[in-house]
């Protein structure tokens, strides 16, 4: 007997692939979403009790295909449509090509006739594997607002040609993006019990190294890659025991994936090499500079705030001005990086009261810090960094 987690994880691998091959096979994108995930809630009854086939993505895509194929001979009555329906039938599971239909399926999402709201959405529901709601939350919408963007999405793209696109390149920045988009979700959840999926992560790595396979001369494919990976790394130290959130400074670094370093530092170091570095590119070497530094205190942040000048100057969002107002203060001090954070414009959620409230904190404004850590803790759906914001607020009650 399976436990019921392994069975769901082993779902969740194969749920973009099988709903790929479908799409692959007979189109109809929201028929065949339907399907796969009829096949899955069979699969998470009879698995766990009876044992998971031997080749479960054949099972899965064998049983969404039944379940397809009487969807589409119960949607049109006539005899062309139903002979043409009970004729798709796919070969045997050992015979399904073993081509990546993720990632077909990841640049139908990222189709040009999509604009880029819309290719990031449908990109996370279909290949990444989020809820509606999650996506909506990540894009601060309400529900009802994304469930129609993906609709239309889904119609958009309704008959288009699957497989590896003519111009796949012309699509390439949507697709690093919703890659970028779907790592920070597994990462850091917007919400729920655990601070990580790594479920979204893996994902998100091994279709990046898909993509980086394809091309690999491409500096900010390769930029992406190396960011997941240096990223990743500090995975096992981010959450303590009871799975509570370790900031940066608190890990224990003998706990990081030095593997996973060498090989991102690698990629790195190779695409800077290359010419301009652009925003992935950036942002993975910043991640490099804290890999590499033995210790928090050792930490260059000179170096980190050089390379912040940079990325804000391509990219300058609110995000990246919050992390530069971080660097800011530790090379000039808290009150520098306060001023910095309160002048910022854009929505951040909780993170500018979070950034906040450290700054205060090490500017020995505890009772204006608890303010802002008890304010940052109001506005995250994450337990993991409600609980981390409330003990640091109650730590300077104390």
């Amino acid at each position: 007997m399976r436990r019921t987690t392994d069975v769901e994880d082993l779902l969740r691998l194969h749920a973009p692939q099988v709903l790929g091959a479908l799409i692959r096979r007979y189109g109809h994108f929201d028929a065949a979403e339907d399907a796969v995930q009829e096949a899955l809630l069979a699969a998470a009854g009879q698995w766990p009790e009876a044992g998971v086939p031997d080749n479960p993505r054949g099972w899965l895509i064998k049983v969404a295909s039944r379940r397809l194929v009487d969807a589409l001979r119960a949607e049109d009555a006539r005899r062309a449509r139903e002979e043409k329906a009970a004729a798709l039938a796919l070969p045997p599971a050992e015979r399904v090509p073993q081509d990546d239909d993720t990632l077909s399926l990841l640049f139908l999402c990222c189709h040009p006739d999509l604009p880029p709201p819309a290719q990031i959405a449908l990109t996370l529901r279909a290949v990444g594997g989020l809820t509606t709601a999650e996506i909506a939350r990540a894009h601060l919408v309400p529900e009802a607002t994304m469930a129609q963007r993906i609709s239309r999405a889904k119609q958009r793209v309704k008959g288009v040609r699957f497989g590896w696109p003519d111009h796949g390149v012309e699509r390439l920045p949507a697709v690093l993006h919703t890659l970028y988009l779907i790592f920070n979700e597994g990462y850091t959840a917007t919400s729920g019990p655990a601070l990580q999926r790594r479920d979204l992560a893996g994902e998100a790595i091994r279709l990046t190294r898909t993509v980086h396979r394809l091309l690999p001369d491409t500096g900010e494919v390769t930029g992406l890659l190396a960011l997941m990976l240096l990223t990743d790394a500090r995975r096992e130290a981010r959450t303590g025991p009871h799975g509570d959130l370790v900031p940066l400074d608190e890990q224990d670094r003998d706990r990081w994936d030095k593997a996973a370093i060498e090989e991102g530092v690698a990629l790195i170091t190779h695409a800077l090499s290359g010419g301009p570095a652009g925003p992935y590119q950036l942002r993975a070497a910043i991640a490099a500079v804290h890999d590499e530094a033995p210790s928090a205190e050792a930490t260059d942040w000179r170096e980190i705030l050089g390379l912040y000048d940079v990325l804000v100057r391509l990219v300058p969002g609110p995000v990246e001005l919050l992390n530069r107002a971080v660097a800011l203060a530790m090379v000039h001090g808290p009150e520098a990086g306060l001023a910095e954070v309160d002048a910022l414009e854009g929505e951040l959620g909780h993170r500018r009261d979070a950034v906040r409230a450290h700054l205060l904190e090490r500017a020995g404004s505890y009772d204006e810090a608890r303010a802002a850590y008890e304010s940052a803790a109001a506005q995250t759906l994450s337990l993991p960094e409600q609980r981390y914001l409330h003990g640091r607020a109650a730590r300077l009650r104390a």
